[in-house]
């Protein structure tokens, strides 16, 4: 039995997060697939409170939020370090890393959400976005010179928000608009190295496809 478990979803950035850190370390790993609409016992009694993925178990205890378990096992197991290690680079990289928690949550009501509650939602992200492109400028990483914490933490803003637009057609992103964060997000999705981390973008395209289009049917 595996020393290690997680329980996720394999198209959410979340466990996306947790996955990309363990493979970093070299972390052997069971994961285990869930279904949200049939929540599994293990699921409720890992994680009664709020009943989410992604969960790590580790050694029977498990640990739950995408960027606290990221941190964990940065702390526990050896291999490359995922925090920096001088302290005020560690903060700004955990200031990232909640702006992108603190924000998510608009980035899915601007796809599935119809009406004033989507052009809310949009504006809101859009907010996000110039934030983001004002950082982003000149830079490669959101810390330093070197892919860490925060920059995990970003995968949903590099990989699922472009394949969330094409799979709705609702465009929040342009090169116009936003240059430097399209640039940071080309080079993301397209480095060699990050790629062995993320998921293919062919199927995770068809399964937000799947998921965003009976959301926007009228009803």
């Amino acid at each position: 039995m595996a020393e290690v478990k997680l329980l996720g979803l394999w198209y959410s950035p979340y466990s996306n997060r947790v996955e990309w850190a363990l493979k970093l370390k070299g972390v052997e790993y069971e994961f285990i697939e869930q279904d949200l609409q049939n929540k599994s016992p293990l699921l409720l009694e890992s994680n009664p409170i709020h009943k989410k993925i992604p969960v790590l178990i580790h050694n029977g205890k498990p640990i739950c939020e995408s960027t606290v378990i990221v941190e964990y096992i940065d702390e526990t197991f050896e291999g490359p370090p995922i925090l920096p290690k001088d302290p005020y680079d560690r903060a700004i990289a955990r200031f990232w890393a909640k702006f992108f928690a603190e924000k998510g949550p608009a980035v899915g009501r601007s796809f599935f959400l119809k009406g004033e509650a989507q052009e809310k939602a949009k504006e809101e992200v859009y907010e996000m976005l110039k934030v983001l492109d004002n950082e982003l400028k000149d830079k490669k990483f959101f810390v330093g010179d070197k892919f860490g914490f925060a920059d995990i933490a970003a995968n949903a803003a590099a990989l699922w928000l472009g394949v969330l637009e094409e799979a709705s057609g609702v465009v929040l992103v342009t090169s116009e608009m936003l240059p430097n964060f399209c640039a940071w997000r080309d080079q993301y999705i397209n480095c060699s190295e990050n790629k062995k981390y993320l998921p293919l973008r062919d199927e995770l395209l068809a399964k937000l496809k799947a998921r965003v289009q009976p959301a926007a049917a009228p009803k």
